[in-house]
């Protein structure tokens, strides 16, 4: 795949992750989370952030099956820190020469003087909470209303094929949905970035020298990322729900009752997929893996792009200062900041690549 690899695993092979963020990259390592981002000056601000998993305080929330969902959470909202910065980083300068050019109306001052932090935390977790409901509404309810649908029109008994039915129903919606989204411009940015992710920790992980170069030439599908991870935990969803309504089928008798099935079945879900994510990065040559990881790295096709010169550079500072190195200029330490580093960190996104060592 490479010029001359380095026929041995570098120092910290599987643990090293990232995430994609708005004109940057988060990359987590042995030295901590690095979030590197380019400015709209051009420059790339590269920032480390040291702190602690919630395993290193509670060991019992490190156990297997235990550290899959806490993880996952514990990422998602570090993620979703990581990502609000970069767009305030993406964004420096912007507004005031926005605002210089047209006078502000008096409301918009007033907000920006009284509420100022505040008004963006408030619009961060109404956002939130409206993109949850539509994950529940698109990814859990839909499926079900369509089900409901199929059996008016179909005369045949499908009460053993529910769980298939409806499991068919969120792979398609999660592909097109994701295909949708990679037709927006800035999105398509973000994917660009992802797509970089994955080449550069392919190309450390190869043994290579992290030059642009050599980025180029990687995969950008990999085993470990977290649309992977999102694509198994549908698959695993519908074996579950096969088989609990396959022993107690009057539990696939209402659709209401479906949903309820599958909320509480969340739990396990991500236990058992962030456990398989984990074996997939130590045993990428493993025929089993391959198999169960082909649909993921397909919609990777999706939810990745080749990135340019530009964008590999970010993905190559983000993951040097993960490693304890420098790109041009020493990472700013940021004191007393959260962070995820280490063994356990699960992908905050599906625009993430998992640790697993």
């Amino acid at each position: 795949m490479n010029d001359k690899p380095n026929p041995q695993r570098p120092e910290f092979f599987g643990q090293v992750g990232g995430e994609a963020l708005m004109e940057g990259l988060m990359m987590r390592g042995p030295k901590g989370a690095a979030v590197a981002v380019r400015l709209p000056s051009g420059e790339i601000d590269v920032s480390l952030k040291p702190g602690t998993l919630p395993k290193d305080k509670y060991p019992i929330l490190g156990w297997p099956l235990i550290r899959g969902p806490v993880s996952l959470v514990y990422s998602m909202i570090f993620g979703y820190k990581c990502l609000m910065e970069s767009a305030d980083k993406a964004t420096q300068g912007l507004m005031e020469e926005a605002a210089a050019q047209e006078d502000s109306s008096k409301l918009d001052k007033w907000l920006e003087e009284h509420l100022g932090p505040q008004l963006m935390t408030v619009i961060g977790v109404v956002g939130s909470v409206l993109g949850v409901a539509l994950a529940l509404g698109l990814f859990v309810w839909a499926p079900e209303l369509l089900l409901k649908w199929i059996e008016k029109l179909s005369s045949a008994d499908l009460t053993h094929v529910k769980a298939l039915i409806s499991g068919g129903i969120r792979v398609v919606l999660f592909v097109g949905y994701m295909f949708v989204m990679s037709l927006l411009p800035d999105i398509r940015r973000v994917f660009q970035y992802h797509g970089a992710e994955h080449k550069t920790i392919f190309c450390y992980e190869s043994g290579l020298e992290l030059t642009v170069e050599n980025v180029k030439k990687q995969s950008r599908l990999h085993p470990r990322c977290g649309t992977s991870f999102m694509f198994l935990m549908i698959l695993l969803s519908i074996l579950l729900s096969s088989l609990l309504f396959a022993i107690w089928p009057q539990l696939s008798l209402t659709a209401t009752a479906r949903v309820c099935i599958k909320i509480l079945q969340f739990p396990v879900i991500m236990a058992l997929g962030y456990e398989f994510i984990r074996f997939a990065g130590k045993h990428l040559e493993n025929p089993i893996v391959k198999i169960i990881s082909f649909p993921g790295l397909c919609t990777q096709r999706i939810t990745t792009k080749e990135p340019d010169e530009e964008i590999i550079e970010v993905g190559i500072a983000a993951l040097k200062a993960s490693l304890g190195e420098t790109w041009k200029q020493e990472p700013v330490l940021i004191e007393g900041a959260d962070t995820i580093a280490g063994d356990d960190a699960a992908p905050g996104s599906f625009m993430g690549t998992e640790q697993t060592e």
